[in-house]
C-alpha cells in the first residue's frame, strides 16, 4: 500500500480530490526537547560499563573522530548538537590570544599594548636599563615565563621610554595588569630578590598575583635562618 505522506503526483491528485488527507507535518523537536535528549544519551553513555581491554570515556573527553564513532550506535541529531558545540569550544580555545615571547614596546606602544590589551589579559611589564645585571637575570626568566605560559603578555621596555626621568635605583620594575588595570607592582632589586633570584620564585611571584596559571603553591625562596639565632640554639643544646 503505498504510504499517502509520500511526496508523489498521485498522492497530490489525491488531496486535490479529497480522496486522501492532507500531508502529516514531522513533529518538530523543541530545544528543551533536544536538551533532555542529548542529557540522556550523555547520561547512558557515562553509564556503560567499559568494553574488554579498554577504559570507558565519558563523552566529555571523547575526540572529535571518537563522536563520530559513537554515530553509528547513539541518535546522530542528538550527537551531532552534542558535536557542533565541542567543535565551537575547540574553537573558542584556539583563537585565544597566544604570545610566547617577551616583546620590546616604546613608550607610544604602550596604550595599545598594556591599557587597551583586551577582555581577560593579563600583561607583565618589565622596565629595565642596559647595563643592570638584575634586569638582564629577568628578561633571561621571562623568556622561559613566556614560552610556559604563552596566554600571558610579556613585555618589556626601556624604563624611561615609558616614564622620562625613572630613577635607575628602582630598576628593575614590574608592573602587572590585567585588562588594563595594574594589580601588582616590584619596584627595585629589593623587592624583586636580587641576583639569586631564581625563575621559580618569580613564577611564584607572578602567579601568587593571577598573572600566570602556576603549580608553584609554596615560595621556593630558600629559608635563611637567623645566624644568631641558630648559635643560641646550638649553645643552649650543649648544657642538656
Amino acid at each position: 500500500m503505498q504510504d499517502p505522506n509520500e511526496d508523489t503526483e498521485w498522492n497530490d491528485v489525491l488531496r486535490a480530490k479529497g480522496i486522501i488527507g492532507p500531508k502529516q507535518k514531522e513533529a518538530e523537536i523543541t530545544e528543551d526537547q533536544i536538551q533532555a535528549m542529548m542529557n540522556d544519551v550523555i547520561q547512558r553513555r557515562t553509564d556503560l560499563p567499559p568494553q574488554e581491554g579498554q577504559r570507558d570515556k565519558l563523552i566529555d573527553d571523547m575526540s572529535l573522530d571518537e563522536l563520530d564513532e559513537l554515530e553509528d550506535s547513539e541518535d546522530e541529531a542528538v550527537l551531532e548538537q552534542y558535536r557542533q558545540r565541542r567543535i565551537a569550544e575547540m574553537r573558542a580555545l584556539a583563537e585565544k590570544p597566544r604570545f610566547g615571547s617577551v616583546r620590546e614596546i616604546s613608550g607610544q606602544d604602550y596604550v595599545n599594548e598594556v591599557t587597551k590589551a583586551g577582555e581577560g589579559i593579563w600583561v607583565v611589564l618589565h622596565l629595565y636599563a642596559n647595563g643592570v645585571p638584575l634586569c638582564a637575570l629577568i628578561h633571561h626568566h621571562m623568556q622561559q615565563l613566556a614560552v610556559r605560559f604563552p596566554q600571558t603578555k610579556f613585555l618589556r621596555s626601556i624604563a624611561t621610554t615609558c616614564i622620562p626621568n625613572f630613577p635607575e635605583k628602582n630598576l628593575p620594575t614590574i608592573f602587572v595588569y590585567h585588562e588594563g588595570a595594574m594589580r601588582k607592582q616590584f619596584i627595585g632589586p629589593i623587592e624583586l630578590r636580587g641576583e639569586k633570584l631564581t625563575l621559580d620564585e618569580l613564577e611564584f611571584m607572578l602567579g601568587q598575583v593571577g598573572a600566570v596559571p602556576t603549580e608553584i603553591k609554596e615560595d621556593p625562596k630558600p629559608q635563611i635562618r637567623d645566624k644568631m639565632l641558630a648559635d643560641l640554639e646550638d649553645k643552649s643544646s650543649e648544657f642538656f
